[in-house]
């Protein structure tokens, strides 16, 4: 019951605008203007109790106090390092993010494409901070975790070895906003080296609440190009690589000067004729420098002068340095993988009138009670955490060549806080789920559905496969109608918190919530 209180408390604070961009949530109960205030009253530089200058915060095995790799760091604020520290200098940009001594590039990747939005990047990296302007050693940040944004509170002690940052730093050395960004990251995962090896997509959607979809090239669906061109007019941010088979190959350029292993963002789609005939065309941004693709469709090449000049000029004005167009044939070929991150409807402006519609579930998965693995555990499967949604209005925008009207949804179960328990030997749960269509004889059951129900059914959808990933995420399309999603790990008894999105075109209700082991609807 205390649980079941404590939810109903966090879902009244949530009604009450706690826990938005605009009113974040403290961490540990920190709060930065506080806090601020209190070391300019008493000429104090800030020291973070909860975060402090010391081995462990640095890590606890390969970075552990021990460790000959930590031998020989001091803790320095910038102004000990040189004579006029800036907080920004001229704008974020992509070379203000220089990898160091810790293997998440990772997250280098995330924060170089929050550099590409100042609107994305300025909910995380507030703009209230400098050295000069009431310094008092203290700096906050604000990332997305769990269904709510958090605001991180640090001092600006930084790990150096010789005199240099030792980990993330900026290529103007005089600039720190992105060390103090990875110290505040550092801090909400435990140490530094909690955040070695991860997906880019990960730090996506801590920096922006969105969902992610992740699509191999060389299979892609047939309606990817149509995914894409709605994506863009939703705001999501899009990335695209080339796979590496070696190390050797990573940052390699191929003879038509695209960057292997490297990450590109998508940043339009046209359609125009060309010849006569209809030709798909896709602008993609290269964030580290100036290499362009030569191929079919670059800046100088002979495809423009079959279009409309005025298409070419307005085409051209859209491009900017660093960005090309190519045929939407050749970036298949070329390309490997694409990843889709679907903004949530508060990182968009008002005035955006293609946002998605958000339904969020938190649950538990409890050993032996909730915790009943995947579906080939036929005895157990049941008892997993049920939700059920019930999706009404059909997508306005219907894919082409489909006859059936359907409604889009992006589901996404994530583990909750499996990168702090690293320091613990505990890592991330292989985790899936699957959605089932209940019948209107069904739907106004408050029941849990027992064994009986999910005997001899197939799912009409599911993840395509468990995965020991923090978020399993797939998009579906299903007729309208009443489902029941079930969250579950693959093997039962395996304890673990998780939260569970759905992202829908049309508003999904969510019409049944079941406390079966603490799940509770946000």
């Amino acid at each position: 019951m205390a649980a079941l209180a404590a939810g109903v408390s966090k879902q009244r604070a949530a009604a009450e605008g706690l826990g938005s961009n605009q009113n974040a949530v403290k961490y540990l109960g920190q709060d930065f203007e506080t806090l601020r205030k209190q070391c300019l009253n008493s000429g104090v530089l800030f020291k973070d109790p909860e975060f402090p200058a010391c081995p462990s915060a640095l890590g606890y095995k390969d970075l552990g106090p021990s460790s000959p790799q930590t031998q020989g760091i001091l803790w320095k604020r910038p102004t000990e390092l040189c004579p006029n520290p800036q907080f920004i200098v001229d704008g974020a940009t992509r070379t203000d993010i220089c990898q160091g001594d810790l293997g998440d590039c990772w997250l280098l990747a995330a924060i170089a494409s929050l550099t590409l939005s100042e609107k994305l990047l300025y909910r995380v990296v507030p703009r209230d901070q400098s050295f000069q302007k009431n310094y008092a050693g203290i700096f906050h940040f604000q990332f997305w975790q769990y269904g709510e944004w958090v605001e991180v509170v640090i001092d600006d002690r930084l790990p150096t070895k010789n005199g240099q940052l030792l980990f993330l730093h900026s290529e103007e050395g005089s600039e720190f906003w992105s060390a103090l960004l990875e110290k505040a990251y550092a801090k909400l995962n435990g140490s530094y080296e909690a955040l070695a090896g991860g997906s880019t997509v990960e730090g996506f959607e801590d920096f922006t609440g969105g969902i992610s979809e992740f699509y191999d090239l060389r299979k892609p669906p047939g309606n990817l190009y149509h995914i894409i061109r709605k994506a863009l007019r939703a705001g999501s941010l899009l990335g695209c690589s080339i796979d590496v088979s070696s190390t050797a190959e990573a940052e390699a350029v191929t003879w038509q000067k695209l960057v292997k292993g490297h990450a590109y963002s998508v940043t339009g789609v046209e359609e125009l004729d060309f010849r006569g005939r209809p030709e798909k065309l896709i602008r993609l941004r290269n964030p580290w420098g100036e290499v362009e693709w030569s191929g079919a469709w670059s800046d100088a090449a002979p495809e423009w002068n079959y279009i409309d000049p005025r298409k070419k000029e307005e085409l051209d004005k859209r491009a900017e340095d660093g960005e090309f167009w190519m045929s939407f044939s050749d970036f298949l070929k070329q390309f490997s993988r694409l990843e889709i991150c679907n903004l949530s409807p508060d990182s968009l402006s008002s005035e955006e009138v293609h946002k998605w519609n958000l339904v969020l579930f938190n649950g538990r998965w409890t050993r032996g009670s909730t915790a009943g693995g995947c579906q080939k555990n036929s005895a157990t499967y049941w008892t997993n955490p049920q939700f059920k949604i019930h999706l009404d209005d059909v997508d306005e925008d219907q894919e082409e060549g489909t006859n059936e009207s359907c409604c889009t949804v992006l589901l996404g179960l994530m583990q909750k806080n499996r990168r702090r328990q690293k320091r613990i030997g505990q890592g991330m749960l292989s985790i899936g789920y699957a959605i089932y269509q209940v019948q209107l004889s069904q739907s106004h059951t408050d029941a849990h559905f027992g064994q009986d129900f999910f005997q001899g059914r197939q799912p009409s959808a599911h993840s395509s496969t468990y995965m020991n990933l923090r978020e399993v995420s797939g998009r579906v399309r299903l007729p309208p109608g009443q489902y029941l999603v079930v969250p579950s790990t693959f093997e039962p008894f395996k304890d673990g918190d998780f939260f569970l999105r759905v992202f829908s075109e049309k508003k999904a209700k969510a019409l049944c919530v079941y406390f079966v082991g603490g799940c509770l609807l946000n």
